[in-house]
């Protein structure tokens, strides 16, 4: 099973699409059922300093996949292959997961099921 890291990225937590999710309440239930090796937090890995961010966090991580909760999937891979590349870390590995416009328990919900996804794809 490959070991596997969450970031939550919450627009500055002033978007309103981010407004019915209790921040906290994911990545605690998240972190307290095992699934992943670590999760954290960032306000906004699209400016200049969540680039920075992704560098110094991939450089010492020791995952195999790196799962993004955040805005869509499509404009992350775009936004983050720069300090993917800086470090080595392939963009295979990591799994964008939409979240804007979801309640505390969907996004919850849309976490788990991308992790159940991926692996059942790796498996085939």
């Amino acid at each position: 099973m490959s070991k596997k890291g969450l970031l939550l990225c919450v627009c500055q937590g002033t978007c309103p699409s981010f407004q019915e999710m209790d921040t906290f309440e994911v990545l605690n239930t998240l972190r307290r059922e095992g699934i992943f090796e670590w999760v954290g937090l960032h306000p906004q890995l699209c400016a200049d300093d969540g680039d920075r961010y992704l560098r110094e966090l991939l450089r010492g991580a020791q995952i195999d996949e790196l799962y993004v909760a955040a805005c869509d999937p499509t404009m992350q891979r775009k936004m983050y292959r720069d300090a993917f590349d800086d470090v080595g870390f392939p963009r295979d590995k990591h799994i964008g997961i939409e979240i804007r416009n979801m309640n505390t328990q969907q996004v919850i919900e849309e976490i788990k099921k991308a992790v159940a996804q991926r692996e059942q794809s790796q498996d085939k």
